[in-house]
């Protein structure tokens, strides 16, 4: 990576050292601090008080063992992870994930992304992320229960209201929620449902919350579209994933008269040329999730007369606007390459740091398509969690209406402040700069304020 801020090289080069064998988090740290160049440029009172180093460096990093016992009576460790990254401008906010492949480098790249994105709902909400390597997929649901209590018993020390909110992420659906508040409460003896987000409605939970990242990332890509003088109707939409964050980008897409065509998982990618657009297909990528659907792919493609095309990925799929909807690094210069090669317009990252940092470039360095960064695109999710902490702390439920009001509104800013601090530093157009310099702005202004610590 090649910084021309010695300063920032600085920093970054401390961090692959004091972090080694985590690649995602460098990913993120480069990605960051190579955007910023023209902010800390311009600033030099930021490196007078290394405040870079300090942003770098989470505020607190929990490690735990996870002791359960499956239904045969046998007993297992998983490892947990809580990191609290940066609470400068409001109580620690981010997912857990359950997922075999976490480890405490994701949980760290994670958190540190989660600051920037909390930052830009304009919400008074700071940066974490949580996890375990353990993997809910074929557990019965007294398996599950019993880790999410014991990965609570470790847990709960160190999180309230006020202190850090986690929510859902991958693995971690309503399900999971309510096991781990219902532990809480059971250790706490005090119903201090503000603690956790994503909850059932009959215990504090939002309306729109399992909608809000892909209600959210259609959202912003309708204002990139305002901003370029196109039209969201009609356009052909590549998508990978069929959870949440691709159902509701789905159901959003659709209901604005869009064309989703695409949906994948491990298994393979569903192109369905006709469109995901009737409420029974949008419906059916809701059961796949919510109902564990074996062979779903297989399954829709099937039902919808679609083609199903096992163990690939679906960017070779010819469209409009490209959303990564399911995980990391997914688009990497093999992808970005067909991408780019459909002549699309645009590229709406949506679930977290989608693409290799090799791709991203080649992509921005094109010319040819608007990019929009993850942390912009996908920050409707966690603002939505945020409100569902102000419905809890009013004692209130908030309407659809009112919270799908409130998310669109959110989204406009976010693309309105990413916007004008690209502009601000010169870059044009450019909303992956501008959301981390946007995003970060505020936090350092907070941190500063607060003096070095």
């Amino acid at each position: 990576m090649e910084f021309k801020n010695a300063y920032l090289k600085k920093v970054y080069e401390e961090a692959v050292r004091k972090n080694p064998g985590e690649p995602e988090f460098h990913q993120t740290i480069s990605e960051v601090l190579t955007s910023l160049e023209p902010v800390i440029d311009r600033h030099p009172e930021y490196e007078k008080v290394d405040l870079m180093g300090r942003m770098v460096e989470p505020e607190r990093m929990f490690t735990f063992r996870v002791v359960w016992q499956d239904d045969n009576g046998d007993w297992h460790t998983n490892r947990g992870w809580r990191c609290q990254f940066n609470g400068a401008i409001g109580p620690y906010k981010g997912g857990i994930r359950f997922q075999k492949n976490v480890n405490q480098g994701i949980i760290k790249f994670l958190g540190f992304e989660q600051t920037f994105k909390n930052s830009l709902t304009g919400l008074p909400i700071g940066g974490a992320k949580g996890g375990s390597d353990f993997d809910p997929a074929g557990k019965s649901d007294a398996e599950v229960m019993r880790f999410c209590q014991s990965f609570m018993t470790a847990l709960y020390r160190y999180i309230g209201p006020d202190i850090d909110v986690p929510a859902g992420d991958m693995g971690v659906g309503g399900r999971e929620i309510g096991f781990m508040y219902g532990q809480y409460r059971r250790l706490k003896g005090v119903f201090e449902n503000g603690v956790l987000t994503g909850k059932g409605l009959s215990y504090g939970g939002s309306l729109i919350r399992p909608e809000a990242t892909g209600y959210g990332a259609v959202y912003y890509l309708c204002e990139v579209l305002k901003h370029t003088g196109d039209d969201i109707k009609g356009k052909k939409v590549v998508l990978s994933g069929y959870g949440n964050v691709t159902w509701g980008a789905v159901k959003k897409l659709a209901e604005l008269g869009a064309v989703p065509v695409t949906i994948s998982g491990r298994a393979g990618y569903v192109y369905d040329p006709a469109g995901i657009t009737t409420d029974e297909k949008v419906d059916f990528v809701y059961r796949m999730r919510t109902e564990g659907m074996k062979d779903g792919l297989a399954a829709y493609a099937e039902k919808f007369g679609a083609e199903f095309h096992p163990g690939e990925k679906p960017w070779s799929v010819k469209g409009d606007i490209y959303m990564p909807c399911a995980t990391q690094n997914e688009v990497a210069m093999k992808e970005a390459e067909q991408i780019s090669g459909s002549g699309a317009k645009y590229y709406i990252e949506v679930a977290n740091m989608p693409t290799s940092n090799e791709a991203l470039n080649y992509m921005r360095g094109l010319g040819t398509m608007v990019v929009a960064p993850s942390k912009a695109v996908n920050a409707g999710g966690v603002g939505v969690s945020a409100l569902e902490m102000a419905q809890n702390s009013e004692r209130l439920v908030w309407t659809a209406e009112q919270v799908d009001a409130e998310l669109h509104r959110m989204m406009i800013n976010i693309h309105k402040v990413s916007a004008e601090a690209a502009e601000e530093y010169g870059l044009g157009y450019d909303l992956v700069s501008g959301a981390k310099i946007a995003g970060f702005k505020k936090v350092a202004d907070a941190m500063m304020a607060q003096g070095c610590f």
